[in-house]
Formats: structure tokens, sequence, C-alpha cells
């Protein structure tokens, strides 16, 4: 789940974290242990949802699904509630960027470009991950930009490992989105995930000096979430108070991993391919 910037460091829970810098949790092997099982049950409940999602179904059915789904793994849905979110998903489709609210209103139609972002929070610790799902036969902009945004997290994954810096990420990610011809989102952001849903850094999708050049260090888990847009890269924010649209109706398509950060480099927790 994306959120923005002043709302990134709230707790979702009062325990503190154990181990800091600058704000930053380092996880502990247990507390590591516990977010792979947080992941797997994310990755399960998005890689169910994309082989069931078909057209005539509303986004309240994904989100009916995926919050029974996430508790009956003895788990809860990360999002419920929080900040008052309404839904267990964030579902947004096509020009709808980050935290469309499920409902029974949304019909989702053959070639529609669909947002699932999700996460679990189970035993004290939460998994983040979203995926772009292509309903039916999509125009080809679509697919080129669902496929885009995909390579460009795992571009910005490959540079994950202790020692290298945020702004690795960032880089590679930019460079590959703009490189085909598409815009970063820059309004929302990833960042640090485990005991809160959201936690320090901001993992930035383009190069910025607006936040340290965190210097990765074993143990930290980020949430990498690249956000393209096929035309302008500005948003604005429905009434709802919760939907994030493009400003010029264009198509939007977002990936997320939860990732660890390793001595060698990294670890992909919600990898949907292990379920």
């Amino acid at each position: 789940m994306n959120i923005l910037t002043n709302l990134l460091s709230q707790a979702t829970q009062p325990t503190p974290p154990k181990k800091q810098r600058r704000g930053i949790e380092i996880k502990s092997p247990r507390e590591i242990e516990i977010m792979r099982q947080s992941a797997k049950i994310v990755a399960t409940v998005l890689k169910e949802i994309s082989e069931l999602v078909k057209p005539g179904m509303t986004t309240a059915d994904l989100d009916a699904y995926a919050e029974k789904r996430i508790r009956e793994m003895d788990a809860t849905p990360s999002f419920k509630g929080y900040h008052g979110f309404t839904g267990s998903i964030c579902s947004s489709i096509n020009n709808e960027v980050v935290h469309g609210i499920p409902s029974t209103k949304k019909v989702i139609r053959t070639g529609d470009v669909l947002k699932v972002d999700t996460g679990a929070y189970y035993q004290g610790f939460h998994g983040d991950s979203c995926i772009t799902i292509a309903v039916g036969e999509v125009t080809p902009e679509a697919a080129k930009l669902i496929r885009v945004a995909e390579e460009a997290l795992y571009k910005g994954i490959e540079q994950v490992k202790a020692g290298a810096y945020l702004l690795d990420i960032a880089g590679a990610i930019e460079d590959h989105v703009k490189s085909n011809g598409f815009s970063v989102v820059e309004e929302f952001t990833g960042h640090g995930v485990g005991r809160n849903l959201h936690e320090e850094p901001s993992v930035f999708n383009y190069r910025t000096r607006e936040m340290p050049n965190v210097k990765l260090r074993t143990g930290m888990t980020l949430a990498i979430e690249p956000i393209l847009n096929a035309g302008s890269k500005h948003t604005r924010t429905l009434s709802d108070r919760w939907t994030a649209v493009t400003v010029d109706n264009s198509l939007s398509a977002q990936f997320e991993h939860t990732v660890l950060v390793t001595d060698t480099g990294y670890e992909i927790l919600t990898d949907r391919t292990k379920v």
C-alpha cells in the first residue's frame, strides 16, 4: 500500500522496535521468519485473486475474498481501518493510480488495467504487495505499461544489497520507466515495512534530494513499489479523500514487493512464484 510521505511513520501498533538507526528498524532472525509468513499470506492472496478475477465481478467481490482468505490464514487485513480506510484491498482501475476503495458499484470489465494492493498482519508484523492485472484483452499501450511497471520493480530490486543506497533503487527504476516513454508518479513512494505497515525509510522511485540517501543494511525490510503513468506524472485525489487518479485520464500501473536486505543481495518475501 502506498501512502503520502507525511503519514509514513504513523504507528499501527504500540510496541517499540528493538533496534533503530535513524528510525529504521533492523529485523532480527526471529522477526524475519514471522515476516516471511505474513508476506507469504499476501503473496498467496494476490496469486489467487489474479487467477479468479473476471469481467462482471466487482471490486467489493475481490475485497471480500481477500479478507476471507487473510483471516483463514490466521492473519488480519493490514489495510482495513488504517487511517479510516474501509477495505482489505486497494483496488484501482485504469486511470486510478492508488488507494481505490472497493465498491459493489465498481464493476470490472474486459480491457481494464486493475491494480490490487493488499497487506496482512501476522504475529506482530506486516507483509505488503501489489499487482497489476490485465483483465481480458487490453490495448497494446496498456500491455506495455503493465510489462514495464513489473520490469521496473525488478530493476529496483536488483540493486538491493547491504552497502547499496536507496537512490540506487530509485535510479534503476526511473531510468527504465523513462527509457520506455512512461512517467514515474512522484507523489507516492515505497517505504519500510514490518512492525508497522509504513515505516522509515521512504523508498523513492526517482532520484531526489528530498530525503537522505540511506545506506542499506542487512535486516532492513522494504516495500518497493514503482507507480507508472502512461501520460503525465501528476495525480489528483477524488472527493472520497483516498482515490488518486491521473490528471490527464491516462492509464496507471503499479507493482510492489516486500523485500529483505541481505549481506549478499535480497530476498523477495512476497514472491508469488513460491506459494
